[in-house]
């Protein structure tokens, strides 16, 4: 659930609670207001019959009740009814005076020409002398004695007052309701505080302890996202970005032993030539080439340590124009076949010298068309051909090449029967500055560039590279190139020609 949705609810159910309290309050005073329930109606007349007045107006009640029983002929005398009246008028009361079935006074008060009827029946012996009655939709509450005039006849005296049940209760029940109403408002933003704390502040307050870890470089952590909403979705993404973080550091970390182990690996190779020429040229300058032969043979060591110091070097910065995409490609369509034909004419000279024997097999049937930067591509070549000529330690060197091709790719495969790659190694041979062979002698020493750089230039063509190998048989390196046409291609037994 989003948080934009939680918020809604959290508010909209704040809202409804609120509203449904009220509304309940309102259906309450509106029941006691219209007696719409007949319960409700006889506890409000079970409530006025007990206390039909106020005290003020009870105590003119009592007063009126005592001139009833001492002196009833008063009540013949208009001027102290309305005496009387007046006061109830403040206690918003009204008196009612009557002599048998006659009115002898009726109070402004009431204005209600029907309230003879209403009135109960004469009790002589006031047995019932409180009370409640209805006129249409209005509601009284009474206290009333019955006596005798001086001449026998009956009399009552009535003090009414009409009663709202609404405002009654409201002024009664109101200062209740607004706690009440309060109070379920606090103890509903509580419990909205306490769900929006646990669902969104608290994965925030994770959320800046992980910021400040990674501040203070430590990455050796797991945020778990909680849900799945903005702010889950938010640590997962903070979660990734630690995770790559992570890598980063790890892999900078192995970028480090990779320079370090490129520095020592250099320095080496560059120091052994260099102590080597330093030896010769110090043996020419002490006279011990007093032959012309061994100037000739010194000086021709020195050529070559400079050529391959030279090599390194310009491996070295090969490499790191490629990996750093200063290197331009400049691609032309050619035939595969040809251009592998030609390369290992170039080859069959050097490799016949080394005791190589070398076999180049065709499965295509017809030109296979590729996008290749030539001389990139031949360097890739060179590269691999070079490594498997330093670990060819087998009596009788055997290097095959061949090319299948199909609709989609032209697979170029280099197979030796040197002594092979071990199977912990063997994912690793393409990276840069890496080594199966950790010696460094002039038979397999180099900077483990080779084949990096072959990996480099072949996937700069859209390629790919990989290795296959079985310790103590040989190794196989397999190029892929996509092909840009498939039209006349087709696969065959082709022809094989050794060398």
């Amino acid at each position: 659930m989003s948080i934009r949705i939680r918020m809604l609810l959290s508010f909209s159910s704040m809202l409804v609670i609120s509203l449904l309290f009220i509304l309940l309050t309102a259906s309450l005073y509106t029941i006691a207001a219209t007696g719409d329930l007949q319960s409700f109606r006889d506890i409000y007349k079970a409530h006025y019959r007990i206390n039909p007045l106020t005290e003020q107006g009870e105590a003119i009640f009592q007063e009126l009740k005592f001139v009833a029983k001492n002196d009833p002929d008063s009540f013949r005398d208009m001027p102290l009814l309305r005496e009387y009246d007046f006061k109830l008028r403040a206690e918003k009361t009204g008196l009612y005076v009557r002599r048998e079935s006659s009115q002898l006074f009726e109070s402004f008060t009431f204005n209600q020409p029907n309230l003879d009827q209403a009135l109960p029946p004469y009790d002589l012996d006031n047995t019932q002398i409180r009370g409640t009655f209805n006129i249409n939709e209005r509601f009284y509450a009474y206290a009333k004695f019955d006596f005798r005039y001086a001449d026998g006849s009956k009399g009552s005296v009535f003090v009414i007052r009409e009663r709202s049940p609404f405002a009654d209760l409201t002024r009664r029940l109101l200062p209740v309701l607004s706690i009440l109403l309060v109070c379920v408002l606090v103890i509903a933003n509580v419990l909205l505080y306490r769900w929006i704390t646990r669902s969104v502040i608290r994965p925030l307050h994770r959320l800046r302890g992980s910021a400040e870890q990674i501040e203070g470089g430590n990455l050796q952590f797991e945020l778990d996202p909680p849900s799945k909403d903005e702010v889950g979705r938010l640590q997962q993404a903070f979660e990734n970005m630690r995770v790559q973080l992570q890598q980063s550091n790890r892999l900078r970390l192995q970028d480090e032993e990779n320079r370090k182990e490129l520095i020592s690996n250099i320095s080496h190779d560059l120091r052994t030539p260099l102590t080597d020429i330093r030896g010769y040229i110090e043996g020419i300058r002490d006279g011990v080439a007093n032959t012309p032969e061994k100037m000739n043979a010194y000086v021709n060591i020195i050529h070559a340590k400079a050529e391959n110091m030279d090599r390194l070097v310009e491996e070295l910065f090969l490499y790191s124009k490629l990996d750093f995409k200063q290197v331009p490609f400049h691609l032309v369509e050619m035939n595969i076949v040809e251009f592998m034909e030609d390369s290992i004419e170039e080859l069959r000279y050097d490799l016949e010298d080394k005791g190589v024997t070398l076999a180049w097999h065709n499965g295509a049937v017809s030109p296979v068309m590729v996008e290749a930067d030539l001389e990139k591509l031949k360097r890739t070549v060179m590269n691999i051909m070079d490594n498997a000529l330093k670990y060819m330690n087998k009596e009788h060197k055997y290097m095959s090449i061949s090319l299948q091709a199909d609709p989609e790719w032209a697979t170029v495969s280099f197979e030796d029967n040197g002594q092979g790659i071990a199977e912990e190694a063997l994912p690793h041979i393409f990276e840069r500055f890496y080594r199966a062979e950790l010696s460094r002698n002039s038979m397999t020493g180099g900077s483990g560039l080779g084949l990096a750089i072959a990996r480099q230039i072949v996937e700069g063509h859209g390629g790919e590279i990989r290795a296959e190998s079985k310790p103590g048989e040989g190794t196989t390196i397999i190029v892929k190139l996509r092909r840009i046409s498939t039209e006349g291609g087709g696969l065959g037994d082709g022809t094989n020609s050794d060398h």
